[in-house]
């Protein structure tokens, strides 16, 4: 399941954050804001205090305690300073992401909201633990305005002679983040205190023992293809105002094609014209969307309510891929007869057969259909779990695709499943809303929607889960802002 690796890709350098992505200090800046304060802050105090530079969470004090501003900044400064001085822990796979881009000769920065005095404190305490040193470093004192403004990136980048778009900005505030991507830098952000939400150009990664220099080189290289998988839920009947949802939703995501399974009869060409997309639908359920041309319909166009069905895009690069939806049958359900019923690992795969059949045909239509390129992407509700997650079972399904050559590309960006379960059944479903074994229990949480792909000039940059807002339980979804009953998958490729 690893990628190709990709060395042609241009990187120009990597511009580092230093509070909370390098070193672990926003838990000692919060410390010394509350201890200035004098009282415990709270959530509301967040965008104040996080990613921002001294004098702002000074101002912002003064504001709140009719103190000088001037006094303050001179407190936070001490009391985080001697914070600082006790001891400065690295975040996890700091220290080996920063040898490994000096191995391969890749520029380094230290770009940071925190003033030069802390900022040469800490980078003096990485340089004691083997830290390679940065080629530029941009701190509150060397730019007129700091985070969020785009004023260090773009400062950094003209002290390496070096591209912003051509960059990778590691961040783990959205301060940070919406500087770096306002200088045009890919950023690649990694959550401390505050959540980050995926986006379309940035990547969310849990932790930087999961970079490496060729992860960060395909974030910079290449033109980009964002796949989605969705089922609309009964052509989002369920919700009012379905359809406007979904065109929300999929303008959101930052898409380029979306694969759809419960699409009704309309729904694909509905969402198409209020998109200004091509559509291609095929039998009673499945549909494709796509901003790119629609060069080739590929797969049984009367196939039916479940089963698969293709296009051939072809990009504004030039590229052709094949991407192909899936929808497999849903019953027997595997994990409700694992936790409701207990039955054993060959009950189980036994009874996949019919969505293990399914699959093999879709396998043998897309062999069939392959085109000049090579490049393919399935997605679909498989409507079973993976052999990736639920590892005591040697779920047929997703074995049949791996053997096949298809790669799991949200288990590509994150390899593991009990820290990131990215579950898609079900966002409004807590408990089990049938009769039978599982009536009134909690109902099992899974990852049965994908995004599959060949590998075939195709690089994963990112994949994550989406769903819009908190979802309001089964059976009051009707004002749902998010129209389906399962989460969608969206994955980023990088061509060529």
């Amino acid at each position: 399941m690893t990628p190709p690796v990709h060395t042609e890709a241009p990187l120009h350098a990597v511009l580092f954050d230093m509070d909370g992505t390098l070193v672990d200090t926003e838990g000692l800046w919060w410390e010394a804001v509350e201890e200035v304060a004098g009282r415990p802050l709270t959530e509301a105090d967040r965008p104040d205090v996080l990613g921002r530079p001294v004098e702002h969470t000074a101002a912002w004090l003064a504001a709140a305690t009719g103190a000088s501003a001037d006094d303050l900044a001179a407190l936070l400064h001490r009391e985080f300073a001697d914070r600082v001085r006790v001891g400065v822990v690295p975040r996890p796979g700091a220290l080996a992401l920063l040898s490994s881009l000096a191995h391969d000769g890749v520029p380094t920065a230290l770009v940071t909201a925190s003033p030069r005095a802390v900022a040469d404190t800490v980078l003096a305490a990485l340089g004691a633990l083997g830290a390679p040193s940065f080629a530029v470093s941009v701190t509150a004192d060397d730019t007129a305005r700091t985070k969020p403004e785009p004023d260090p990136y773009l400062a950094a980048c003209r002290a390496l002679g070096v591209d912003p778009a051509r960059c990778v900005a590691v961040e783990d505030t959205p301060t940070g983040v919406g500087s770096a991507e306002a200088a045009g830098c890919a950023v690649l952000a990694v959550p401390s205190l505050a959540p980050i939400d995926a986006a379309p150009g940035r990547t969310v990664l849990g932790s930087l023992t999961e970079v490496t220099p060729d992860r960060l080189r395909a974030m910079t290289g290449g033109p980009r293809l964002a796949v989605m998988s969705w089922n609309l839920w009964l052509a989002g009947a369920m919700v009012d105002d379905g359809r406007a949802k979904q065109v929300r939703a999929i303008r959101a995501s930052g898409a380029d094609v979306v694969g759809l399974q419960e699409a009704g009869p309309q729904a694909t060409d509905e969402l198409a014209k209020e998109l200004g997309w091509h559509g291609h639908h095929a039998g009673d359920n499945l549909g494709i969307v796509s901003r790119h041309p629609i060069v080739a319909r590929l797969g049984d166009p009367d196939v039916g309510f479940y089963g698969a069905a293709g296009v051939r895009i072809r990009t504004d690069e030039g590229h052709e891929v094949d991407v192909w939806t899936a929808h497999l049958h849903y019953t027997p359900y595997g994990p409700y007869e694992a936790d409701f019923d207990g039955l054993p690992a060959d009950e189980l795969v036994a009874h996949e057969d019919v969505r293990l059949a399914q699959m093999r045909d879709t396998l043998e239509r897309i062999g069939a259909a392959a085109g000049e390129s090579g490049s393919v992407v399935l997605v679909g509700d498989f409507n079973a779990p993976s052999h990736l997650d639920r590892t005591d079972v040697p779920w047929p399904v997703t074995l049949a695709a791996e053997a096949a050559g298809l790669r799991d590309s949200y288990r590509e960006v994150h390899p593991d499943p009990v820290r990131d379960p990215g579950h898609t059944w079900s966002p409004v479903h807590v408990t089990h809303p049938d009769e039978g074994s599982g009536s009134g229990r909690p109902e099992p949480q899974d990852r049965i929607d994908y995004v599959l792909h060949n590998g075939r000039g195709l690089r994963v940059l990112d994949s994550h889960t989406r769903v819009a807002g908190t979802p309001d339980p089964w059976p009051a979804v009707a004002a749902n802002e998010w129209p389906s009953d399962h989460a969608a998958v969206l994955t980023t490729f990088v061509l060529g």
